[in-house]
């Protein structure tokens, strides 16, 4: 026979002598209407009278029976699951409500919460919003919402935290809408570019070092942030924090400081650490083509010069900027915004210094239009023995002569376009000699085609085929594209500073962003020719949870069509990063869309 188990002394005085009303009348009723014993026996024992005991039995059975319509319990409370309800006036919940008030959507809540360190689910806060009786919000495009971010005020009703370097030490899980960004990290560590960044001259702050204060800026420019004085709408998203090693990125104020410490040599010198980087790994041709393009400038004061504008078609108080593009890997390897009329026709003097410079090799072509410099540069070039294919510039003398050329002389060959489809364009060839182009002859080579005007290429370049030639130029054409590409999605023509060397700082970055783009289609088997607008919105706009662990950081991405294809992308072995507590970073799928 088995022991008989002590019974704790306060055990049985809870049972045998309840103090409680209600515990002293549940167990009156219990022991009436379930053990069935008489009215006077529990009458004597619970302290009752008889007809107490039949009173209290007839409402109970009466609440009973309403208790179960109800689904409730007339002694007993039932614990439901999850997140007790919270009072209307709660602080926390009419944070919530204030931002749903604004349009905001629940991600974008969820956010900001994260970024203050209130840990809430999305379900909480959807409880919240349809409690209060929130409808579902319509569909808006990726520029209404950024828009809606930058003036919905965040920090009149929670503050923004002060951006500092995070140690991404402690373990902990938060949402982000650019969670995409961080895939370029695997291609800043695979190429180098983080020790560039570091063995710049950039400087750093006190708070935030060298390192994380390009990241930063380069951090804006990868999410396609229009400008940056919508500051609100990013300052609490702690992915693009985490970018760049930080709890979340600076605000404006930060970022104009910053970039007016910085000299235009600072960034001469960090684009010729770039051009070693990029010529290591075999992303320049022996091809350059030049160009300039107009930034326009809309602050009040009027610093700069007109320039043309070939996007509105005509000349504007602008920036003039040059530009140097590899035409097979769309890399770009120089821009400069100090250009003025007085000095630009020897920009490309300066650029093939700074080519030999950065590259320690020595270009072969260079390629532009006829505007681009003096015939006098272009002999200094022609004696140097750099080839050189140009537009000559047009002229009564120069029309006829296309016009008398006889139907005979004239040959076909395929270019390609702007959009990447091809066209027919019919050429003739002859030889000239001047010797402002400097020594030896010189081939004319004249190309006429539908929707193109008359034109005549001149080049240096003897032994090369004419077709050859003809799509060499054909390339500086696509330039132009990039060009205006740079000026609306990477924001170039948003300077709200008269200051140049921000803008030059700008534009280096933009090129770090552009080029950081590229070397992403590169890797993208059908998307090697795409732009920056494309990629970003089939690869990288994208929105997930980041979940913080001891010794790597998991990058969990909302499933999308080329989410595979990406993840392919990303190059090997990926970190560890010493910005992020030198943890690795692992990319994969989220369980839901």
């Amino acid at each position: 026979m088995g022991k008989t188990r002590p019974v704790d002394p306060f055990v049985t005085q809870y049972f045998a002598e309840p103090n409680q009303p209600l515990h002293r009348q549940y167990l009156a009723l219990r022991s009436f209407l379930f053990e069935g014993d008489t009215a006077e026996t529990v009458a004597a024992k619970y302290g009752y009278t008889v007809n107490t005991v039949y009173t209290i039995a007839r409402n109970f059975k009466a609440r009973l029976a309403e208790s179960f319509d109800q689904g409730a319990d007339p002694f007993f409370q039932i614990m439901k699951p999850g997140r007790k309800k919270t009072d209307k006036d709660d602080e926390l919940v009419k944070t919530i409500l204030s931002y749903r008030k604004k349009q905001l959507s629940i991600p974008d809540i969820k956010i900001i919460l994260d970024a203050k360190g209130i840990a809430v689910s999305e379900k909480f806060i959807y409880s919240i919003c349809d409690e209060d009786g929130f409808a579902r919000l319509p569909k808006r495009s990726k520029w209404e919402r950024q828009t809606l971010m930058g003036n919905s005020g965040y920090t009149t009703v929670l503050q923004a935290p002060v951006s500092e370097i995070c140690a991404f030490s402690e373990s902990e899980q938060f949402s982000s809408k650019s969670v995409g960004v961080l895939c370029f990290l695997p291609l800043i560590k695979a190429y180098g570019i983080d020790k560039a960044i570091e063995e710049s001259a950039y400087p750093g702050t006190e708070k935030i070092k060298k390192l994380n204060s390009i990241l930063a800026f380069l951090a804006l420019k990868l999410s396609s942030v229009q400008r940056y004085g919508q500051d609100d709408g990013w300052c609490m998203d702690r992915g693009l924090g985490m970018f760049a090693g930080l709890n979340v990125l600076p605000k404006t104020t930060w970022y104009s400081a910053y970039s007016a410490a910085i000299e235009r040599k600072d960034n001469i010198a960090f684009m010729k650490s770039l051009n070693r980087i990029f010529a290591d790994h075999g992303l320049f041709s022996d091809t350059a083509n030049l160009d300039f393009t107009a930034i326009p400038y809309w602050g009040d004061e009027n610093p700069f010069e007109n320039n043309w504008s070939g996007k509105r078609s005509k000349a504007l108080i602008s920036i003039q900027a040059a530009l140097a593009q590899d035409p097979d890997t769309g890399i770009l390897s120089y821009g400069d915004t100090t250009v003025k009329h007085d000095n630009q026709n020897d920009v490309i003097l300066e650029f093939l210094d700074f080519y030999r410079e950065g590259t320690g090799q020595k270009i072969t072509y260079v390629v532009f239009d006829s505007k681009f410099t003096t015939l006098e540069n272009l002999g200094n070039i022609n004696n140097e023995g750099i080839k050189f294919i140009t537009i000559q510039r047009r002229s009564k003398n120069l029309n006829e002569k296309i016009r008398q050329i006889p139907e005979s002389q004239w040959r076909t060959v395929k270019v390609e376009r702007a959009n990447h489809k091809s066209r027919n364009v019919e050429y003739s060839e002859s030889t000239t000699t001047n010797l402002r182009y400097g020594e030896g002859e010189l081939r004319q080579i004249f190309i006429k085609g539908n929707g193109i005007k008359p034109a005549t290429i001149l080049c240096n370049d003897l032994g090369s085929k004419t077709a050859d030639l003809i799509r060499k130029y054909s390339k500086r054409w696509l330039i132009e594209n990039d060009i205006s590409e740079q000026i609306h999605f990477f924001h170039l023509n948003r300077n709200n500073s008269g200051i140049v060397i921000k803008v030059d700082f700008d534009l280096t970055m933009t090129i770090l962003a552009h080029n950081l783009y590229r070397l992403l289609a590169l890797k993208l088997p059908g998307y090697s020719r795409n732009k920056a607008q494309t990629l970003f919105g089939a690869f990288i706009d994208n929105y997930g949870e980041i979940v913080v662990g001891d010794r790597e950081i998991t990058i969990k991405m909302n499933r999308k069509r080329t989410l595979p294809l990406l993840k392919e992308s990303i190059p090997e072995p990926n970190g560890p990063y010493q910005w992020l507590g030198d943890k690795k970073l692992i990319f994969t799928a989220n369980t839901h869309t």
